[in-house]
């Protein structure tokens, strides 16, 4: 099995405060689903509002992210699964309860033997 991070830019849900609580719902649907089929990895999403860093390879510490920044997640879901192709139709799933595109990637493989 492979895991694939699937995710979306920060602002990229375009939805309603009327439509919020629909999407919530939608998006907790697909993570129950993932869960029940033994999938998912990890899911969350990250607030640009709270307190964050960048730490430099100096270990110089910036309030981040630079303001220049173009993407930044804004969500993410993480899937255990066998191939690409299956890490795309949950990426449609998702893609469908949030009510944005979905960015697909593979992780690097990562092994307790690698360390």
């Amino acid at each position: 099995m492979t895991q694939y991070l699937i995710s979306f830019e920060d602002g990229a849900m375009d939805i309603t405060e009327e439509e919020l609580p629909q999407v919530a719902d939608d998006a907790h649907a697909v993570v129950q689903e993932a869960k029940d089929a033994g999938v998912l990895v990890f899911t969350g999403g990250l607030d640009y509002r709270q307190k964050h860093a960048l730490v430099d390879t100096d270990g110089m510490i910036t309030d981040g992210p630079y303001p220049e920044s173009k993407e930044l997640i804004g969500g993410l879901f993480v899937v255990d699964v066998p191939t690409f192709d299956d890490a795309l139709k949950w990426a449609a799933k998702v893609a469908v309860a949030c009510h944005c595109a979905q960015d697909v990637r593979e992780f690097f493989p990562f092994r307790r033997t690698d360390i």
